[in-house]
Order: structure tokens, then C-alpha cells, then sequence
């Protein structure tokens, strides 16, 4: 019986990991149909690369960091419960490898290619999985000192904090080292705008987001046996309230109305598992408000060139999830309880401050090694010259 019910875990998580993987196709798509023509292919390749090499990072060191297990025994240790740790290791990654694609979504249509890939590699293999341990493994015993403080542990069920919050504050400091795009304001303060070059494409990446966003939540819980449908509901409740919120007060801006669900999605993360269904509504419709009130102050009054505006959708919303759980999941707003509030506010602030140190670590040392950014020449042609002839034609002979 045990070696059924772990094929049956086997298979769940692995549908899971599935579903995130395909959330990556999302990012591709979001920034694809979000940048120039001319950076398009740029960008395609730069998400697909940033996941290899995040596989590899991860495999060999960051799982290792955040749960102390690595791959090195031979096949037949692997196979044990049906491969089940390694399929949990697939599954993990998809989370992991989503740093870089939020990262990419920040800093585009600028970045030198190779120097981005070594920041992915740094990033996935210790940043990230440094967190995500003290977080989800009690590395440290972070976790213990928590609840023996303030009554209960940090609280993030599907990453608000871990991935997400982690994310956007790593593009952050990573937009603010390699500057605007040329072009972009003025010297009088004149924001001259970038429109997305195809509304279609960024829909897409927006709706492939969404759909594995529901294996993203409610496979988090790793087993069929602690699956639950309030997870999904919960889910989508968040993902409607962004909608509505981004709809109203972004005008029916296209834009804004595509990154309402993601808003809303990625402030439900943490605390899918607990609120009700109302609280999560509530939850995402403030971060769908959220995600356009602040993007449009980054963008027009504070001269912060986010292409994606990751920082707002990501860093902010996830923050406004990690405080969110602990708010509509207790009992007295209707939720399950065993949450406390200040332990949200130090596990939150606590990611914020990881990510910051560490993306300004990582890519402060690429500025002064190798540059970041583009030279005029590359920037205005859309990619680095790496990749033009990666993805040039080769020559026939007639």
C-alpha cells in the first residue's frame, strides 16, 4: 500500500510541476507581448536559458541549501518511494526558476545576455534557496524562535513571500543598477512612452499564468492527502478581485486588466490555505489596486524603469500576501487560525531584506566585472549581439 500511495504522490506533484513549467511559457509570453518588436526574440530567449540554467544551479546546490538533500547516490536510492524526492526537487525548481523570469520581466530590452545568466545561476543557487529553507525547512531554527515568540510560525503556504516578494525586490535593485532604457524620460522629466508591442501576446502570457497558477497553489500542499479545494477557490476568489480592481481603477486598460489576476494570484500564495473565500477576494482586489496605483507611480513620478512593472506586481503584492495571511486567516475574519500577524510582518520583511542584500550583492559585482548593460549600438539594435547570432539564419550555399 505504501508504494501506491507514493506513486499517487508521485503523480500529483509531478502534475503539479507540469503546471508550473508551463507558467514559464506565461512569463515568456507576458514579456514578449509587453516589450518592443525589436527585443522580442531577446526575450524569448533569455526566459528559456534563465530555466536551464536555473535547473542546474538548483539540482546542485540550492536544493541542497534549503533542504539538505542532494543527488549524488546512484539510481536506485533515487527511485525509492517512486522517485518521489526527485519529482518534489521538479516541482520545487518550477518555484525557484521563477525568480530569474520575474527578474527578466524588470530589467528588459537593457540587459546584457551572458551577465543575466550568471545572476540566474547565483540567484537560484544560493540567494533564493538561503530564504526558502529558513522559510519552508526551518533552517536555522528561524521558524521555532517564531512561534515560541509570537505563538506561531511564519506563514506562506504557496510562495507570496518565498518566490514571489523574493523576486520582484531582486529586480528592484537590479532596475535601479542598470538604469532606464535609453529613450525612456526626458532630461526635462518627460516620460516618453514604450507601449507593448503586442496586446495578444501579453494576454496569452497572462492566461497561461493563471491556469497554472491553480498547480502552482493547490499542489503546493505535496500530497493528495493534504490537498484542498479551499486552496483553489481561494485562489480564484483572489484572482477575480484583482480583475475587478485593476478593471475599475486602471480605466479598462488592457494592461493593467491583464496583470489584475496575477496581482491578485500572487497575493493569495501565502495565505491560500486559511482565509475564506471572502477574505480572499478582499485580498485580491487590494493587491489589483495596489499593482496599479504603484505602477503607475514608479513609472511616471519616481523615473523607475520597470518594463513589467515586477517590482509592483511581485514585490508589493507579495509583501501585501505575506501580511494578508496574517490578517483574513484569523478566525476573527473568518479564516482557520494559527497565524499571527507580527510573525507575518518579520517573515515578510524578513525576505524583502534577503532579496535586497543579495541582488545588490550579485549584480553590484557583475556591474563593476562585466557590465549589465547594453552598449548604445546593441541597445538600439534590441539585443545583445550573442544573441542575434544565436538566432540568425545560417547561410545557404546556392
Amino acid at each position: 500500500m505504501e508504494t501506491l500511495k507514493s506513486g499517487s504522490d508521485v503523480l500529483f506533484i509531478l502534475i503539479g510541476a507540469v503546471m508550473v513549467l508551463a507558467m514559464h511559457a506565461g512569463f515568456a509570453f507576458l514579456e514578449l507581448g509587453t516589450v518592443r518588436k525589436k527585443n522580442q526574440v531577446n526575450a524569448l530567449v533569455k526566459i528559456m536559458s534563465d530555466f536551464a540554467v536555473s535547473t542546474v544551479a538548483y539540482f546542485f546546490i540550492g536544493y541542497g541549501i534549503a533542504y539538505g538533500v542532494y543527488f549524488f547516490q546512484g539510481a536506485e536510492h533515487l527511485a525509492a518511494k517512486n522517485g518521489y524526492e526527485l519529482v518534489k526537487f521538479f516541482f520545487l525548481l518550477t518555484f525557484a526558476a521563477a525568480v530569474p523570469a520575474i527578474v527578466s520581466g524588470g530589467i528588459a530590452e537593457r540587459a546584457k545576455f551572458n551577465p543575466q545568466l550568471a545572476a540566474s545561476f547565483l540567484l537560484v543557487g544560493f540567494i533564493y534557496p538561503f530564504f526558502e529553507g529558513l522559510s519552508w525547512n526551518n533552517l536555522f531554527g528561524v521558524q521555532d524562535w517564531l512561534a515560541a515568540q509570537f505563538g506561531a510560525k511564519f506563514h506562506d503556504f504557496a510562495g507570496s513571500v518565498v518566490v514571489h516578494t523574493m523576486g520582484g525586490w531582486i529586480a528592484l535593485a537590479a532596475v535601479l543598477l542598470l538604469g532606464a532604457r535609453s529613450g525612456r524620460y526626458g532630461k526635462d522629466g518627460k516620460v516618453f512612452a514604450h507601449p507593448p508591442s503586442s496586446i495578444p501576446f501579453l494576454a496569452l502570457g497572462a492566461w497561461a499564468l493563471s491556469v497554472g497558477w491553480f498547480g502552482f497553489n493547490v499542489m503546493s500542499a505535496q500530497t493528495i492527502e493534504a490537498v484542498s479545494g479551499l486552496v483553489a477557490i481561494n485562489s480564484l476568489m483572489a484572482m477575480v478581485g484583482g480583475i475587478l480592481a485593476a478593471l475599475f481603477l486602471g480605466r479598462n486598460d488592457p494592461g493593467f486588466v491583464h496583470n489584475g489576476p496575477l496581482a491578485g494570484l500572487v497575493a493569495i500564495c501565502a495565505g491560500s490555505d486559511l482565509m475564506h473565500p471572502l477574505g480572499a477576494l478582499a485580498t485580491g482586489a487590494i493587491a489589483g489596486a495596489l499593482f496599479v496605483w504603484t505602477f503607475t507611480l514608479t513609472q511616471n513620478k519616481w523615473k523607475i524603469d520597470d518594463v513589467l512593472g515586477v517590482w509592483p506586481l511581485h514585490g508589493l503584492c507579495g509583501a501585501w500576501g505575506g501580511i494578508a495571511a496574517g490578517i483574513f486567516g484569523a478566525k476573527a475574519l473568518g479564516g482557520l487560525g494559527g497565524v499571527s500577524f507580527a510573525a507575518q510582518l518579520i517573515g515578510t520583511a524578513g525576505g524583502i531584506a534577503i532579496a535586497l542584500i543579495g541582488s545588490v550583492v550579485i549584480y553590484g559585482a557583475l556591474k563593476m566585472a562585466v557590465g549589465l548593460r547594453l552598449d548604445a549600438e546593441q541597445e538600439y539594435a534590441g539585443a545583445d549581439l550573442t544573441i542575434h547570432k544565436i538566432s540568425a539564419t545560417p547561410p545557404h550555399d546556392d
